[in-house]
């Protein structure tokens, strides 16, 4: 089809596959202002700004939304959540770049998500350190809990956390075996359910969070704050 127009009463939701999440907001808004229920594969946006967009609209129609990685859904990721919430938390993944996508914009979103899936939301600080080599972004949340993200560039690359307890230390392998399943079973929930399984308050975080990364890396680590 040449115009998303030609889609409408045809479907039953809609899912935004491009990989430059540039373009997200301006291929999901035909779609959300017709009431659309949307899933926007990662990057959900490549700027708070066209974030916040997406969401406010969701919002004020009460259309559901929703946008998240994989590794969110993970087993490993959700019996360590299920323990309830860490001291701290370090991840580790993946984090090669794309033309449209920087920083941690492209694969890096994966241990940006795991490490939100661990710790809630509420960074209100960061330093991020670039290098060819990788990424690394340490945020302190406003309860003072601090924690930390590895973006693999060079060598072998895992996903993977550690966290840090009130009795124990743990560190986890992630495996991907199971993760699109997982993601699937929550996109179809919400599509039948129009329940958002994710805070959309979350999401936007998660974009401010990697968008001051690239801040303050391209700063070379000058502290960012974060603001929603």
């Amino acid at each position: 089809l040449d115009d998303p127009a030609e889609l409408f009463g045809k479907i039953d939701a809609v899912l935004i596959e491009s990989v430059d999440g540039s373009v997200h907001l301006d291929r999901a808004l035909p779609f959300l202002k017709r009431g659309i229920p949307t899933y926007v594969d990662k990057p959900f946006a490549c700027s708070s700004r066209d974030a916040r967009a997406m969401i406010d609209l969701a919002m004020t129609m009460h259309i559901p939304l929703m946008s998240s990685s994989s590794l969110r859904y993970a087993p490993e990721v959700v019996a360590a959540r299920a323990q309830g919430k860490p001291l701290g938390v370090a991840t580790y993944g993946p984090a090669p770049t794309h033309p449209r996508n920087p920083g941690l914009y492209h694969y890096g979103i994966h241990p940006v998500e795991m490490l939100y899936t661990l710790m809630g939301s509420g960074c209100k600080r960061l330093t991020c350190l670039s290098r060819p080599e990788g990424e690394v972004v340490t945020g302190v949340w406003d309860d003072g809990r601090i924690a930390t993200i590895r973006g693999i560039r060079k060598g072998q690359a895992a996903y993977g956390f550690t966290t840090f307890g009130v009795k124990a230390v743990s560190t986890q392998g992630v495996s991907t075996q199971f993760i699109y399943r997982e993601l699937l079973k929550k996109m179809i929930t919400m599509f039948q359910t129009r329940e958002m399984p994710i805070d959309p308050r979350e999401t936007l975080e998660i974009i401010t969070f990697i968008e001051a990364a690239k801040t303050s890396a391209d700063a070379d680590g000058r502290p960012v704050d974060l603001t929603l």
